[in-house]
């Protein structure tokens, strides 16, 4: 289920990104601003449910290690009563001599004395003849051993020259770490340069036509859709819309032509930068209940029609 919400995740960060550089290109504004809402909004929901999912695998850790410590406790318990079960017994058994009349006499003490005595200075003798025996055996086995022994290094610091094995993996995971950063550095530079060539506004000639032509289509929503209603909305649309060209478009005259289309007419003509710009304006969703359309664009001649 989790794998399931971060393809859906990813599928919307994505596609969020993807219309947020659209419409940044195309200088539609509110719509770029609602998408970079909304891939925000993406990148929090993928933030928590990472976070949900590490916090998860945290408390089933936890409750597997308290499960495990319960069980080795039990069995623990269980184990140290086997143990002391045969101890509790044999205690009912000893000395059971000492619990008979003490009226009797008995020989038992002071013959285990005597024998332990016996039998320690036996092992100190046993001992001191092994020591004096076993100093010559220990010499011929040394020499017969020191063909195997490894030959002293030409200086003592040879070895430590040697680089180790794990400075070895630690010098091929920082190659590797530095190889990967460098390769994202270049790419996170080519993205970035590409997308300033993308959008950077530069300097276009001069349109040596007359003027320029706007054919507009004003889409109403809600019960209240009268030709008043959309006469308004598409005045209100290109009044704003006057001054988003590089140029403020002083005399631009808009026109109803009937059935939800206007017609625009500008002065000078638009260079093709600021047609797009003029475009992305209009359709540009800032209006509640209205939608605009640009059906075509172009010049106009002063000989045209």
């Amino acid at each position: 289920m989790r794998r399931i919400a971060y393809v859906f995740a990813g599928l919307a960060a994505a596609g969020a990104g993807t219309y947020l550089v659209v419409y940044l290109y195309r200088w539609q504004w509110q719509r770029a601003m609602l998408m970079g809402v909304l891939l925000l909004v993406v990148e929090v929901l993928l933030l928590g449910i990472v976070m949900l999912g590490r916090l998860t695998r945290i408390e089933e850790r936890l409750s597997a290690s308290d499960q495990r410590q319960r069980e080795l406790a039990a069995r623990q318990e269980d184990t140290l009563a086997r143990l002391r079960q045969p101890a509790v017994e044999r205690e009912e058994t000893r000395f059971r001599w000492l619990e008979e009349p003490a009226d009797r006499a008995y020989v038992f003490v002071p013959v285990l004395m005597v024998t332990g005595v016996l039998l320690s200075g036996l092992a100190w003798v046993v001992q001191r003849v092994a020591s004096a025996t076993a100093r010559p055996a220990e010499r011929r086995l040394a020499g017969r051993l020191a063909v195997l022994t490894a030959p002293d290094p030409a200086s003592p610091d040879d070895l430590e020259d040697l680089p180790s094995p794990a400075a070895r993996r630690s010098r091929g995971r920082t190659a590797r770490l530095v190889t990967v950063g460098v390769v994202g550095a270049a790419l996170l530079g080519a993205l970035v340069a590409g997308l300033a060539d993308f959008t950077q506004t530069r300097e276009e000639k001069a349109n040596e036509s007359e003027a320029t032509s706007v054919l507009v289509q004003v889409d109403l929503r809600g019960p209240d859709t009268t030709a008043a209603r959309r006469s308004l909305a598409a005045q209100q649309v290109w009044e704003r819309c006057r001054d988003s060209t590089s140029v403020p478009l002083r005399r631009a005259t808009l026109g109803d032509l009937g059935d939800g289309l206007f017609a625009g007419v500008v002065h000078p003509a638009l260079t093709e930068h600021d047609r797009m710009r003029l475009r992305g304006c209009l359709e540009d969703a800032t209006l509640e209940r209205a939608h605009l359309t640009v059906v075509g664009i172009g010049d106009a001649d002063a000989d045209d029609d």
